[in-house]
């Protein structure tokens, strides 16, 4: 399982900072994580940005058991 990293409102959406969520590829960890974390963290999760291990990704990029995948919400600043 992906070790998924969840921050600023993706973290509020989900209740947790961080959670392990099957999935073979990017699309598949974060649809696992749309139904584990429900309907906000879903009207959240377009607007935000994904990376694995540090490099942006697409949904059709693998995930393996030694990965973490980063779900990283719009920032403002100010």
């Amino acid at each position: 399982m992906a070790q998924v990293r969840l921050f600023a409102s993706m973290r509020e959406a989900a209740g947790r900072a961080h959670d392990e969520v099957p999935g073979a590829t990017v699309a598949a960890v974060l649809d696992a994580a749309v139904e584990r974390y429900g309907a906000d963290f879903a009207a959240r999760l377009p607007q935000c940005r994904v990376w694995v291990n540090g490099e942006p990704v697409d949904g059709d990029s693998p995930v393996g058991d030694a990965d973490e995948l980063a779900v990283l919400p719009p920032v403002s600043g100010g």
